[in-house]
């Protein structure tokens, strides 16, 4: 009986995933964690046969996604969309974070990372970010601008900007990226930052007006949008990235297993090209080099939340 068992247990393990996979998107449908999840996950579920579900998870800036994934079960079958914003920042950010990203989840692979993008609505009257800063300078927190959350890397990145600029703006997060960009386009709102994957199409279609990125070099994807530092504010940088992880304790065969297929749907070229034109940067790698980042992000933001003074309860 026991040699039956544990035949069938090889087996299970073996032929691992041997039902649906839940993939949780820690933000709404609409936004660049969703697009590249639902992206990656479309073709490994092509390529390998597999069926993986997206489960979009949104509020407190990431968190109650990410909490539901490390409290999951830890034999492969909930994986969670990652970003600098809830496996970086949010440590120091949130007095009572109710998971830690280090010990409660286990890096499977990095997917891309992206540059933010600094956007008014294309019938504001301001055409750059100078025009931006200077008004906010005449009008100390007039200006409001949105996020798709406390302690994403776009709340943080305009904390940075406001001290470099020395200027002060009112934050206005949301669960996510769709309500903002109505907001926005609306005239609820006079600024949005957020990744060039999710704004780029609303640039293109001209509904907005981009009037700089955050990366240190300029966007493939909006080759004729200033840096910040092109745009007159040196020493400010900040991207984001997007990884898959999985709850902690998970088996290294299904870590492994998981990396390959990701990484396989990476290397095609359709996916590359989709990403790409989204302003994502396709990554990839072993998931040792995922959780290299964690640890070295989380020191690197701890000190922008400490400058910044930025607190969430």
């Amino acid at each position: 009986m026991l040699a039956v068992a544990f035949a069938s247990g090889a087996i299970a393990a073996e032929t691992y995933p041997a039902r649906p996979i839940k993939l949780i998107v820690p933000f709404p449908p609409g936004g660049g964690p969703d697009l590249i999840a639902r992206e990656v996950a479309t073709t490994v579920t092509t390529q390998q046969g597999w069926t993986i579900i997206i489960d979009n998870k949104p509020g407190s800036g990431g968190n109650i996604g990410m909490d539901a994934a490390a409290k999951a079960a830890p034999d492969g079958y909930t994986l969670v969309m990652g970003q600098t914003s809830n496996m970086a920042i949010n440590p120091s950010l949130y007095a009572k974070l109710p998971y830690n990203p280090q010990k409660d989840l286990t890096p499977v692979g990095l997917v891309a990372s992206a540059p933010l993008v600094i956007a008014v609505a294309s019938n504001s009257p301001y055409k750059t970010l100078a025009d931006l800063m200077n008004a906010a300078k005449a009008n100390p927190d007039g200006i409001n601008y949105a996020s798709s959350g406390s302690g994403t890397v776009a709340h943080l990145a305009t904390e940075q900007l406001q001290r470099i600029a020395n200027v002060k703006l009112t934050h206005v997060p949301y669960k996510g990226a769709a309500q903002g960009v109505t907001d926005l386009i609306g005239g609820q709102i006079q600024m949005y930052i957020s990744s060039v994957v999710t704004l780029s199409g609303h640039i293109r279609n001209g509904k907005m007006r981009a009037l700089a990125v955050t990366s240190a070099k300029r966007s493939a994807d909006l080759p004729n949008v200033p840096t910040v530092a092109e745009a007159g504010y040196k020493g400010f940088e900040a991207v984001t990235w997007f990884g898959i992880a999985a709850p902690a304790g998970v088996s290294k065969d299904a870590v492994g297993k998981l990396n390959a297929a990701f990484n396989k749907a990476l290397e095609t070229p359709d996916v590359r090209k989709k990403l790409t034109e989204q302003g994502a940067d396709v990554l990839g790698g072993p998931s040792e080099q995922f959780a290299a980042l964690v640890r070295d992000e989380t020191v690197r933001w701890a000190k922008v939340v400490k400058e910044s003074g930025a607190k969430v309860d």
